[in-house]
């Protein structure tokens, strides 16, 4: 059994999946990083400080809290402002992975190899071409 599972484990497509999941964990860091440090404070910039992430609606008459953070203990509440900014961080990263895969397509076009164009046919190819339009046209 021990050596079925280490045959498994070592298949290519195993190890390949291994390697995705690493590098994309790293990847996800790097654009959750740009999202969170460069994006976002450009937006916050330009809305003048706009922060979505602390906006909500009471749902019971016993939340007077002013943050989000402090409503959440005192009752129920629809923080539809932290929602807001999931989705928007949402649609940057996605936007941002769409570029980097596009980038990356268009970087491996380039490195393909075009095909090579068919040999021309050969004198005798050419005879039995003749010789089959030939009979074509008798027929």
């Amino acid at each position: 059994m021990l050596k079925e599972f280490r045959d498994f484990a070592m298949r290519g497509n195993v190890v390949d999946l291994a390697v995705g999941v690493v590098i994309g964990a790293a990847f996800g860091a790097i654009v959750n990083s740009l999202v969170g440090d460069v994006i976002m404070p450009i937006i916050g910039a330009v809305t003048g400080g706009l922060d979505f992430s602390n906006y909500f609606t009471p749902l019971s008459a016993k939340v007077t809290a002013s943050n989000l953070v402090d409503a959440k203990k005192q009752g129920a509440v629809l923080a539809w402002g932290n929602f807001l900014t999931l989705l928007l961080n949402f649609v940057i990263i996605a936007f941002v992975l769409f570029l980097a895969i596009r980038a990356m397509n268009q970087f491996k076009r380039k490195d393909s190899v075009e095909p090579a164009a068919p040999p021309k046919p050969t004198r005798e190819e050419e005879l039995l071409v003749e010789i089959r339009d030939l009979l074509k046209q008798r027929a």
